[in-house]
């Protein structure tokens, strides 16, 4: 668990969480909430074309920022901040920053855990409009997101503790058949981290990978349903310690990672897979 910071009765570091309203998103929000941090949390809440499917609701949303306030009931100075937006759109998500840096005064660190699962046949036969969308939510959404933190993160006062974390996968390290086009998106944030963590080293902010593993989320069971696997639990096969990740622990290695005792890590990958790619 991470310290708690305390400025002026709000909590003084402030992590901003994409995809927060489900999985591992939900469970960073509610696990930075008990660290002490204020949290903002963003999710589309919205159908997205070309993936078939469910997505986050405005319901899942809620009950997700409701999660971190119970989580953050012992860390005073806590705030909990619901936001609707698109990773696809570089419009929503600046207008996010500006609301947090409005409310907050700045950010410390971003977490872009919003994604998508694409695949279910040979990557030559995926419908060209799920491989965008993919791609869209996947890889660029995370830029966006990048793009629009970067101003609000390096405006703190040095000395800095900035951070920014994403989410990839498994995938993204070891070629998963059926799913090529989801991995192939994943190790493009991979690639994307690894050369921000060059960029803007300088600056006071460093930026990191997790790659998740099987991770017991609603994400799994659509995952599952694109192997024609009827129990997610056939994943567990895949990692060495012969169970399914859960997504608390995702959260922990996430919350690890924005610790101002960790500004010595930059450009790494973090496998919480289980051993899956060891």
């Amino acid at each position: 668990m991470g310290a708690t910071w305390q400025r002026g009765g709000v909590s003084e570091r402030v992590v901003w969480i994409t995809g927060a309203a489900r999985g591992i998103g939900a469970a960073t929000a509610s696990a930075f909430a008990a660290a002490g941090w204020s949290v903002v949390l963003s999710d589309i809440c919205a159908p997205i074309e070309g993936i078939s499917h469910p997505v986050a609701t405005r319901d899942d949303l809620a009950a997700s920022a409701a999660a971190a306030s119970a989580a953050a009931a012992g860390a005073a100075g806590a705030a909990i901040v619901e936001a609707v937006a698109d990773v696809r759109s570089p419009e929503a998500l600046a207008s996010t920053v500006e609301m947090i840096v409005e409310r907050f005064g700045g950010l410390d660190a971003v977490v872009a855990a919003a994604g998508v699962i694409t695949g279910g046949a040979p990557t030559w036969q995926l419908d060209p409009n799920e491989w965008q969308a993919g791609l869209d939510v996947n890889l660029t959404g995370v830029w966006n997101t990048v793009r629009a933190a970067v101003s609000a993160l390096i405006a703190r006062a040095e000395p800095r503790s900035g951070r920014i974390v994403t989410v990839a996968s498994a995938a993204a390290l070891r070629a998963l058949a059926g799913i090529g086009g989801y991995g192939a998106a994943k190790a493009g944030v991979v690639a994307l981290t690894q050369a921000l963590a060059l960029e803007i080293a300088p600056l006071g902010v460093t930026a990191n990978v997790v790659a998740p593993g099987s991770t017991r989320t609603g994400l799994l069971d659509a995952s599952a349903a694109l192997y024609g696997l009827d129990d997610p639990d056939e994943f567990a096969g895949h990692h060495p310690i012969g169970r399914l990740i859960d997504p608390t622990e995702v959260a922990a290695a996430i919350l690890w990672l924005c610790d101002p005792a960790r500004g010595g890590i930059t450009g790494a990958v973090l496998p919480v897979d289980g051993g899956m790619t060891r």
